[in-house]
């Protein structure tokens, strides 16, 4: 059953209008502005019927705030109104309101337009997912064609995605980065994660298969790859900057080799220097590494990638995310036995038969 929350200061407009929904819809009522907020916040309404006319926060400041609120932009909001000039309809419009209905309200007339609005809302939901579907299996594959160049870290750009999600909402529960940190950011930096090594696109494919220890004109060759992979992100979010993701993504393509005591490339930027999501970025980078195969080694196990993390506290990471890594970090164990982790299937099994030497 779909939730209704119906505002309006008069107590005589909140009971009929309720009497004529019961029963088709879950509805809750809110006498202020403030109050429906709160209750937004707590239990988020599928749609909003909305009175103009009320004491201290009125219908347009109110709608004004959950238009602002990335957690409730969506939410489609029908006005009540008394008033039937054209000025006041044209104002509803205007300020995202999704429809107006004058009171009285008609009961058929009422619920025809809020079934035709959650409607609505309902396929432009299933649009919009459809659409990030594409654009993530479209960029996710772009960003494993530098996988395609080592079969050693194959799966790197997924699993990575599911790490810094897990640990991004860890941290935005723990409320250390509340001036930073806010509750989309788990789910665009899940999205954003897979292109934090893209820019190897242009790095030679000589150098990133070595076996033995790269030269220092090699390793600086190397580390183009964070200067590469952000122009490149640059140059596509200036062109679609609606899509935050895109944000991200070049942020963390750039400086995920930061290090906490400046020590990192390609900047040498320290502390909090080095953007939030790079540091979060950092932690989630290194530890896949560390139980993964690389061409160089083998992998190690989830303890001993947990002790390289604790040890890189305050000099390769920022210590207040480690500290919520090792709270957490039994959940990385549990991901990392998972099919995530390829190695642990029967084709990487396959690939290893096939390519002992690997």
């Amino acid at each position: 059953m779909k939730s209704v929350l119906v505002v309006d200061d008069n107590l005589t407009s909140l009971k009929q209008i309720s009497a004529q929904l019961e029963g088709k819809y879950e509805i809750s009522l809110a006498k202020s502005g403030e109050m429906a907020l709160k209750i937004c916040t707590e239990r988020k309404p599928d749609l909003i019927l909305l009175d103009i006319e009320m004491p201290g926060i009125d219908g347009f400041e109110t709608i004004n705030q959950i238009k602002n609120d990335p957690m409730l932009n969506q939410i489609p909001v029908i006005f009540l109104t008394g008033n039937h000039d054209s000025a006041t309809e044209i104002k509803c419009l205007d300020s995202g309101a999704m429809d107006f209905i004058t009171k009285p309200a008609n009961t058929d007339i009422l619920r025809h337009r809020i079934d035709l609005h959650l409607e609505y809302a309902s396929y432009q939901h299933h649009l919009e997912q459809m659409v990030r579907e594409l654009e993530d299996n479209i960029g996710i594959s772009f960003a494993e064609l530098v996988e395609c160049k080592d079969h050693n870290i194959a799966g790197h750009v997924m699993r990575t995605g599911v790490f810094v999600e897990l640990l991004t909402k860890e941290l935005y529960e723990s409320g250390i980065f509340k001036d930073e940190l806010k509750a989309e950011d788990a789910d665009l930096m899940k999205r954003a994660a897979p292109f934090h090594d893209i820019g190897k696109i242009g790095v030679s494919d000589i150098l990133l298969l070595k076996r033995s220890s790269l030269t220092d004109i090699e390793y600086n060759e190397v580390q183009k790859h964070t200067v590469i992979g952000g122009q490149m992100l640059n140059q596509i979010y200036s062109r679609t900057t609606s899509e935050q993701y895109l944000k991200h993504a070049m942020i963390i393509a750039e400086g995920h080799h930061e290090r906490y005591d400046g020590k990192g490339y390609p900047k040498g930027l320290k502390g909090d220097e080095i953007p939030l999501y790079c540091r979060i970025m950092a932690v989630v980078n290194v530890y896949d590494a560390c139980v993964t195969d690389r061409v160089y080694r083998k992998n190690l196990t989830h303890e001993q990638a947990c002790q390289v993390i604790m040890e890189g506290s305050g000099t390769e990471f920022d210590p207040r995310i480690v500290e919520v890594f090792n709270k957490i970090h039994g959940k990385f164990a549990m991901i990392q036995a998972s099919s995530y982790f390829p190695q642990h299937s029967m084709e990487w099994s396959l690939y290893h038969e096939a390519n002992p030497g690997n």
